[in-house]
């Protein structure tokens, strides 16, 4: 089974250009409608032109996380990474409950969330 997240976005090639950045590889697939990234976990992001999903998409960007769990030293340099090439940052580098976390957005407003486990021992 292959598992896909589904984002829809206003503009596939301005996502396609901005994950292809902050992901560090360019899609596997590509139209103008569509675009599919292969995430290091083996999951699929899929960018849908959201005037073209159907039935139509009912929430609004932002409503949940993508979340990419790293150690503490590939948290910070990631952080430093997307500040550099622009990306949002949501909320900086902060110790929360689980461990240390950072959110960006992307340009549909997609939350994507890096973050750390404290009982991993790298947000202590």
């Amino acid at each position: 089974m292959f598992n896909t997240l589904l984002f829809y976005v206003a503009d596939p090639a301005i996502s396609v250009d901005f994950y292809t950045k902050v992901l560090a590889r360019p899609p596997v697939e590509q139209s103008p409608t569509f675009a599919l990234f292969i995430l290091d976990s083996g999951l699929a992001l899929g960018l849908w032109r959201k005037d073209g999903v159907a039935p139509s998409p009912i929430h609004q960007p932002g409503a949940c996380d993508l979340g990419f769990k790293v150690t503490l030293d590939q948290l910070d340099k990631i952080h430093a990474d997307w500040q550099e090439m622009g990306v949002t940052i949501a909320l900086p580098p902060t110790k929360l409950d689980f461990g240390t976390s950072f959110v960006a957005t992307d340009p549909d407003g997609h939350r994507l969330r890096v973050y750390t486990l404290a009982e991993d021992g790298a947000a202590e």
